[in-house]
């Protein structure tokens, strides 16, 4: 038996934030981080032992004719490698990833989403300086850095979800605010939760 990866979960759903919102896409869900966020609502500490072949297949299985596929966690770059991007890509898929940056990404990612949460964790300041989507979560407290030392194609500002649909409301107002002052922000909506899917 080859290399495994420890899967959480892999599923066909919508891609609910940031740039691609709205898109079909399969979500390969690592286990694992190496951050503990007090607002983490995955739950992705278990999962199941599968090679490459095994993912790449199961990724087939579950999303039939889409070609998008989202690494996410946990935390990814724990986990992959040039080895499973180079499969994925083999087999004709986009590879996008999600990660906190706190650790270089493999060569041949399509697309790398940033999120960073060096403003609720510490010591997890990013390392990475490019990627494609900056995707920072407020929480209503921290002022919201620029992150100039990180290119990015477009900087999203996405509110916390703290449970509370008051303080909710409040954060969402804040970062409407944030975006009309900066306008190279925009803003990004957990979707998936506004219309009930996985």
């Amino acid at each position: 038996m080859g290399k495994t990866y420890r899967i959480n979960e892999l599923f066909y759903s919508l891609q609910g934030e940031g740039r691609w919102t709205g898109r079909p896409a399969v979500f390969v869900r690592f286990s694992g981080c190496n951050l503990c966020c007090p607002f983490c609502d995955t739950h992705f500490a278990s999962g199941a032992d599968m090679t490459g072949e095994e993912i790449v297949d199961r990724v087939g299985k579950e999303g039939g004719a889409c070609r998008f596929v989202v690494l996410t966690g946990g935390e990814p770059t724990l986990q992959v490698d040039e080895w499973l991007v180079g499969l994925l890509h083999a087999a004709g898929y986009y590879v996008a990833m999600e990660t906190n940056g706190t650790r270089p990404v493999p060569a041949g990612v399509d697309w790398v989403t940033c999120s960073p949460k060096d403003l609720f964790v510490p010591n997890a300041r990013p390392v990475i300086t490019v990627c494609q989507e900056l995707k920072v979560v407020y929480d209503g407290c921290h002022d919201i850095p620029d992150y100039a030392a990180i290119h990015a194609q477009s900087r999203c500002v996405q509110p916390c979800d703290t449970g509370d649909a008051v303080r909710n409301a409040d954060i969402l107002r804040q970062c409407i605010d944030f975006v009309k002052c900066h306008p190279h922000w925009q803003l990004s909506l957990q979707t998936h939760k506004i219309i009930h899917i996985p």
